[in-house]
């Protein structure tokens, strides 16, 4: 589904719930990011459990997370910056590649939606939301 307004993401919403959709994924999308309580809200009303590329929503109330470490893409910004400001030029820059990615568990909307997170997969995240 695509949304690109308020109003689309309620209307998207209400079309799952319709659908009786069992779960939803949220792609990496800038007009998304900047509605992350709408979309945490609406996820948590209608009770679907939702997958964020950004740790930011579970961190606003979402359920998870799994994604590109936005700690390290910054990181390699600066460094880029640095590079370009000793006078090399960007188009000789190597492509960098993701390679560091984070997973985010908010164990309280888990317990919300009647959600078991298996041990194995705590084990593994970056970081577990109480």
């Amino acid at each position: 589904m695509e949304a690109a307004t308020d109003r689309e993401i309620d209307a998207a919403f209400e079309s799952l719930v319709q659908a009786q959709t069992g779960a939803l994924l949220v792609g990496l999308d800038l007009f998304l990011n900047s509605r992350i309580e709408q979309l945490v809200a609406l996820a948590a009303h209608h009770a679907i459990p939702v997958m964020y590329s950004s740790p930011e929503f579970v961190v606003a109330g979402g359920l998870i997370s799994y994604g590109t470490s936005l700690t390290e893409s910054w990181r390699q910004v600066g460094l880029y910056a640095g590079r370009i400001l000793k006078s090399e030029k960007p188009a000789d820059l190597p492509v960098i590649q993701a390679s560091k990615f984070e997973l985010v568990i908010n164990l309280k909307t888990a317990r919300a939606l009647g959600l078991a997170i298996p041990t194995e997969l705590l084990a593994i995240a970056d970081r577990v939301i109480e």
